[in-house]
């Protein structure tokens, strides 16, 4: 890398931070209460350690409460989320060398789906409340479901593409008709699924952030660390394995890495489709295909995206609020049919 190049890289990095910082700021002063944010800075602040003493004075204590259990949790999940979708979705995209290739593309959202619909309806019929049912429950179904499609592809000691994402398309529909007929007799739990179904952070505490943490941060320095062999995947297996990369090898570490990402999202905000799918073509268009640059910027953008979704999703119609799904999928539907339009012909 020359020194043009990460002049460039730094220029973007920062671009890209001060625009989390922006959306992180606005994600938590817009709501039932609207917060200024020079007050959100004096409130936060007051939280630090040592610096807490000076600014403990010019604060609601009850913008305070708000803040510190309800929006700032929120908004980090969020930009966790966006973070840990779109990271799956750049990696997917890469190691299928595909890009349609999303990070529900191998039945992992299915799985976790599906674990999701089964902790609500366990904790109806049998009455038990269970704090963390849903995030566990999900996350563990999808956790099963990559094991049961990667060793459905495996031939031999090899897990070719194709196969893997033929076996995750399969898992997946069989997991969604299953699915389908839970959602048939679940009753008056039906709106509680509909609702996780669609994606959202509306329940969202730090335990939900503390639960997210162990996977997303294992996932994402694991998709970090083979960033060069994901730019060598980009060649071509054979051509991989020809510069030295242990190709089985890398893609199994990555598939893991992206499903436990997709794993940890999906349980911990329910589903919230196109970000996987939509923000690596914006970087890709942007910034180029090297993943050096392409995987720190998908995660920025990806937070940065989830969080205005987020936001936007709760004053369209306050003081309720929409499922954050259905603002991504209607900003990222039509983004992605023009892209598409756009690019008929160079998409790798």
């Amino acid at each position: 890398m020359g020194h043009h190049s990460t002049l460039k890289r730094s220029v973007i990095m920062l671009v890209l931070a001060s625009g989390l910082l922006g959306s992180l700021i606005i994600g938590i002063a817009i709501g039932a209460v609207y917060i200024p944010p020079a007050e959100i800075g004096a409130i936060l602040l007051s939280h630090v350690p040592v610096l807490g003493e000076r600014w403990a004075t010019n604060r609601l204590p009850e913008h305070d409460i708000i803040i510190m259990t309800m929006r700032f949790p929120r908004v980090i999940l969020a930009g966790l989320a966006g973070a840990g979708l779109a990271l799956a979705g750049a990696t997917f995209q890469g190691l299928f060398r595909n890009p349609m290739a999303d990070p529900y593309v191998i039945g992992v959202s299915s799985g976790a789906a599906l674990g999701a619909v089964v902790s609500i309806m366990i904790q109806t019929a049998w009455n038990i409340p269970m704090r963390y049912g849903i995030p566990v429950f999900a996350f563990v179904f999808a956790i099963v479901t990559i094991a049961l499609v990667y060793n459905l592809a495996r031939v031999g000691g090899k897990v070719p593409v194709m196969t893997l994402l033929l076996a995750g398309i399969a898992i997946n529909s069989l997991l969604s008709a299953v699915e389908s007929l839970c959602l048939f007799f679940s009753g008056e739990q039906l709106h509680q699924i509909v609702f996780w179904l669609m994606g959202g952070f509306s329940g969202a505490g730090w335990d939900y952030v503390f639960m997210f943490l162990p996977y997303g941060v294992i996932g994402t320095a694991i998709i970090f660390v083979f960033a060069r062999e994901l730019n060598a995947l980009l060649l071509g297996e054979e051509s991989a394995q020809h510069l030295g990369v242990e190709v089985e090898r890398v893609k199994r570490y990555l598939l893991v890495a992206a499903a436990l990402l997709t794993g940890a999202c999906v349980s911990v905000s329910g589903m919230i489709a196109f970000v996987g799918l939509v923000i690596p073509h914006i970087v890709r268009m942007l910034f180029g295909s090297d993943h050096r640059i392409l995987l720190p910027s998908v995660a920025l953008i990806g937070a940065i995206f989830l969080l205005l979704a987020d936001s936007l999703s709760r004053i369209i119609i306050a003081p309720s609020e929409l499922p954050v799904g259905i603002i991504t999928a209607l900003v990222g539907g039509p983004f992605f049919i023009l892209l598409l339009r756009r690019q008929k012909n160079a998409l790798f």
